[in-house]
């Protein structure tokens, strides 16, 4: 017998509603979440979902995707270098010399 695993995330970079600063978080998504992205999956049907399904943020500022769906993978890459390393540094915390 033979399984597929997929696995589908988002890396997303917000403010918060109280205090208002950055954060980050990572989201899993199951196949019932994939499900309700909007075909095809793009960079702004993925916004969407995100902006019905995270209601810790205030705002997103900025996200990367890996979504597996039945047509494959997707990948959504961060809009800019400098949000990914605000991201890392959220997550992760700064790096101190």
């Amino acid at each position: 017998m033979r399984y597929t695993v997929r696995k589908s995330v988002i890396c997303v970079l917000g403010e918060l509603w109280m205090p208002s600063t950055e954060a980050a978080t990572i989201y899993e998504l199951n196949a019932y979440d994939v499900g309700n992205i909007e075909r095809p999956i793009t960079r702004e049907s993925v916004e969407a979902w995100l902006g019905a399904h995270s209601g810790d943020f205030r705002a997103i500022i900025d996200f990367s995707a890996s979504i597996e769906s039945e047509d494959g993978t997707t990948e959504i890459p961060w809009n800019s270098e400098e949000n990914e390393i605000t991201f890392n540094d959220c997550l992760y915390g700064e790096e101190v010399a």
